[in-house]
């Protein structure tokens, strides 16, 4: 981590006053339009709601009720809890909050920036004692936001950006380039790439991309690549697979998004009677544990999900007033040879 030093004096956080002076309207108002009462043109409802994200405002719910003067709720806002990566991070989160006594209050977002917006408002407006959430890619009204609080925020899963506060994760863009390594270590050349929609999954990018501009530094390049434009699924695995083997040069070693894209494709090498590594690579992303249940395990990159959840609230709650440096917490993974590459 960082080292770190005395913070600088906090600025005043955003009131209902610097909103209704930015839109040119009363307190009242913006207090209507925030709470959604009474009659409110669109012209006006437009202007405050600008104000409100220009600012960072976020009004406070606790206001005027018997509260205590410290937050014993930490937000914490992932975008799927019935994917297992994610899964094991909130283990990790909760195994660090529990002993100190602090609870987690999760919003899930699906992948979407503007509901991601949207649940660290909501949760900011119950001031937690700090904010866990996933990656780096936010709206500017959320990043304005978390700039103004004076909570701790901890960015988790990714490292290859600077953050608010605190990263916790590993650098995908690294891994990418060590698969590339381990792979042609193993002697394999031709190589292809199944994936999964980008725009939800910046992760994913990072790792393609580390991947293509190691096999660039060794002169290569991918014979065959293909993504599907939603999530990444066992069956979208299987099928895009097969998309790749039915067209143009048959690569022998495929690297795929995630886990779940990979197990698909070795589902449909049982189909078409292909032994993977004998007669095609594959490799996956994240250790899954149905990876390691094929009958062949699979080839694939460990993320330490569980200790990224963990060192991420320990950090936080550790020091409850935001440092003046950023810091990295770096988790690091591990290439697990597995069986199929």
């Amino acid at each position: 981590m960082s080292a770190g030093r005395d913070a600088p004096p906090q600025r005043a956080l955003p009131v209902l006053a610097d909103v209704a002076r930015l839109s040119g309207v009363s307190e009242i108002t913006v207090s209507r339009v925030i709470r959604n009462k009474g009659p409110i043109s669109d012209k006006t409802r437009e202007r405050v709601l600008h104000a409100v994200a220009e600012t960072g405002y976020v009004p406070n719910r606790l206001a005027g009720a018997l509260a205590s003067a410290d937050s014993m709720l930490v937000g914490v806002v992932l975008p799927s809890v019935t994917n297992i990566v994610f899964a094991d991070v909130l283990r990790g989160i909760h195994e660090a909050l529990a002993p100190a006594g602090y609870q987690p209050v999760v919003g899930v977002t699906g992948y979407d920036a503007d509901e991601e917006e949207r649940a660290v408002r909501s949760l900011l407006a119950w001031q937690p004692a700090a904010i866990i959430l996933a990656g780096f890619e936010h709206t500017e009204a959320t990043r304005r936001m978390l700039a103004a609080s004076r909570i701790r925020v901890a960015e988790i899963m990714d490292i290859d950006a600077t953050p608010i506060d605190v990263a916790v994760g590993l650098s995908h863009r690294s891994a990418g380039r060590d698969i590339a390594r381990y792979l042609l270590s193993r002697g394999y050349r031709r190589f292809g790439y199944v994936g999964h929609d980008w725009d939800s999954d910046h992760r994913a990018r990072l790792r393609f991309e580390g991947l293509t501009e190691e096999l660039a530094a060794q002169g290569l390049a991918l014979v065959a690549e293909r993504r599907i434009a939603g999530p990444s699924s066992t069956l979208a695995g299987r099928e895009t697979l097969a998309g790749v083997l039915a067209t143009g040069e048959r690569p022998d070693v495929v690297v795929f998004s995630n886990d779940d894209m990979a197990v698909g494709g070795y589902f449909h090498c049982l189909a078409a009677g292909l032994v993977p590594r004998h007669d095609i690579g594959l490799f996956g992303f994240n250790g899954l544990e149905i990876g390691a249940a094929l009958p062949l395990r699979l080839s694939t990159v460990r993320s330490n999900r569980f200790l990224i959840g963990k060192l991420a609230a320990e950090a936080l709650v550790a020091r409850p007033d935001r440092p003046a440096d950023t810091a990295i917490i770096n988790t690091g993974y591990e290439i697990e040879a597995g069986e199929t590459a």
